[in-house]
């Protein structure tokens, strides 16, 4: 059988698909999925979240998070470490607070999110 030519899968009626289109298809169920996977699964949590939105509006330290949310600060500093580990957040020291801000991946991925979902 040719590349181009068209081959009946399964045993149902004969659905016609190509060679190429099959081995396209072979290759993307092949792929590794575990990071979008594991993106996908940190993003389930609102709590998760509820973090990125607030961070969205501007760059903040846990103590504002704790004031404006019901969540510990223990809850909120264990959520933006797995935030952090994704490449969502990141932090940096202005005296002795620890300021958090949403990454460029971070913003671009809630920046999708909204668009495509506009009740995020």
């Amino acid at each position: 059988m040719k590349m181009n030519e068209k081959q009946p899968i399964g045993t149902c009626p004969p659905y016609l698909i190509s060679n190429a289109v099959l081995d396209t298809v072979h290759a993307a169920m092949s792929e590794d999925v575990k990071r979008t996977s594991g993106l996908f699964k940190l993003l389930s949590d609102p709590i998760r979240l509820h973090i990125l939105k607030a961070l969205e509006v501007q760059d903040l330290c846990v103590c504002v998070l704790v004031e404006v949310t019901d969540y510990k600060h223990s809850a909120l500093s264990y959520h933006l470490k797995l935030l952090k580990d994704a490449n969502l957040v990141d932090s940096k020291r202005d005296k002795s607070f620890q300021i958090y801000f949403l990454t460029v991946f971070g913003r671009s991925l809630i920046g999708l999110l909204e668009k495509e979902f506009k009740n995020l």
